[in-house]
């Protein structure tokens, strides 16, 4: 005889869970996949640049602060703001009516050592002819030998008074040389062709030049521009002059300025606020980028984001930094052939980080793996390849 069990509801949903699951593992066994995504990209030609970035401020090639040399009211301020000039043009003049005084006093100065020495030389000649006159006398024993030695030593001493004279007239010159600088310096002229770009007085202002030339304008060439770009010590030994260079501005980012790099300073940029470099704060040298303003965009001050051409190939083939893996052999990338992966050897070049460039091993068109994803879920871009799991 056979017991006949009863099957009670929770055993029937066991058996048919196990069910299902035999269910899926033949699935699992005998056709089910798991799809691999691979993502890719082509191999294209192009420029490729190994660079140094950095940051930088934009200044004149050439900036001279115009300052007054003597003391005095500004009567006239003859330029504005903005305003091109041109070397010798009038910047400002200086209520001169001192120095014309003291260029008078000078000349009168010199004018009455002129007369003296008019004088004394009268006098000379007329010393020269009575030593001359006691000498024919002496020779005929007619005046005593005393007469004759006065005669000689009056001709001597006014020698020595002309001397002296001669002296006192030379600094008397001096004095209206001086003078007349003074009186010039009252008219303040550029000293270079270029831009008006700061005025740091106002007209009717009263300037004292007994310690130092108090700045009156400032003035620019901005027909030529230099970019000081902040190069770290890691970068700066890579870094030469004349090498290719290009920045860009915040108000036009996507606008590109070539340049090229004028020099290196050789001393870190900290040096200039202090006598040592502290240990603890990072080092950057400035380089000195060189470039035309001809359209005056560039102005003193603007912020540059720069970036120096180390190295550069021209219509390179190159690919994406995922897709090359370093190897004991060397380094490989894989190449897909349809559906299916391909390793093979290359030989790279230049490498900026994002795309490296292949100088053997790849053709143009093709496409290298850059990475995979395994799952049913398709990814936006790349390719999808079906392939068996566990097998």
């Amino acid at each position: 005889m056979y017991a006949v069990q009863k099957l009670t509801m929770p055993k029937l949903a066991l058996i048919a869970a196990a069910v299902a699951g035999l269910a899926a593992g033949g699935w699992y066994l005998w056709g089910g996949e798991d799809e691999t995504t691979y993502r890719t990209a082509e191999v294209q030609r192009g420029r490729i640049e190994v660079n140094v970035l950095a940051a930088g401020a934009i200044e004149a090639k050439q900036l001279v602060s115009v300052g007054a040399r003597v003391s005095g009211q500004v009567e006239r301020l003859a330029v504005t703001l903005g305003q091109d000039v041109t070397a010798g043009d009038v910047i400002a003049q200086i209520d001169a009516q001192e120095q014309e005084n003291e260029l008078l006093k000078a000349k009168a100065a010199l004018a009455q050592i002129e007369a003296q020495i008019t004088a004394k030389a009268s006098g000379l000649r007329k010393a020269e002819t009575a030593l001359a006159r006691q000498r024919q006398l002496s020779a005929s024993e007619l005046v005593s030998k005393e007469a004759l030695e006065n005669a000689a030593a009056e001709v001597e001493v006014i020698k020595a008074d002309l001397a002296a004279l001669a002296a006192q007239r030379a600094s008397a010159e001096v004095s209206v040389a001086q003078s007349q600088l003074a009186l010039e310096r009252a008219t303040v002229t550029a000293p270079i062709s270029g831009t008006v770009v700061a005025i740091v007085v106002e007209q009717g202002q009263t300037l004292s030049a007994a310690q130092n030339a108090p700045t009156l304008v400032k003035i620019a060439n901005l027909d030529t521009m230099i970019v000081k770009a902040e190069i770290s010590e890691a970068d700066v030994v890579r870094v030469k002059a004349g090498q290719a260079a290009s920045f860009s501005i915040l108000g036009e980012p996507e606008t590109r300025f070539d340049a090229v790099v004028r020099d290196v300073e050789p001393a870190p940029a900290e040096l200039a606020e202090g006598d040592s470099i502290s240990p603890d704060k990072a080092v950057y040298y400035n380089g000195l980028l060189e470039v035309a303003n001809p359209d005056r965009k560039l102005r003193i001050g603007m912020t540059a984001q720069v970036s120096i051409v180390l190295e550069a190939a021209d219509d390179a083939l190159s690919v994406p930094v995922a897709a090359v893996t370093e190897g004991p052999d060397g380094p490989t990338v894989q190449v897909l052939r349809g559906e299916i992966p391909e390793t093979r050897a290359v030989t790279t070049g230049l490498n900026d980080k994002v795309q490296v460039q292949i100088l053997q091993g790849l053709s143009e068109g093709d496409h290298v793996v850059i990475g995979e994803m395994r799952g049913t879920a398709e990814p936006s871009e790349g390719r999808r390849v079906g392939r068996p799991v566990g097998m």
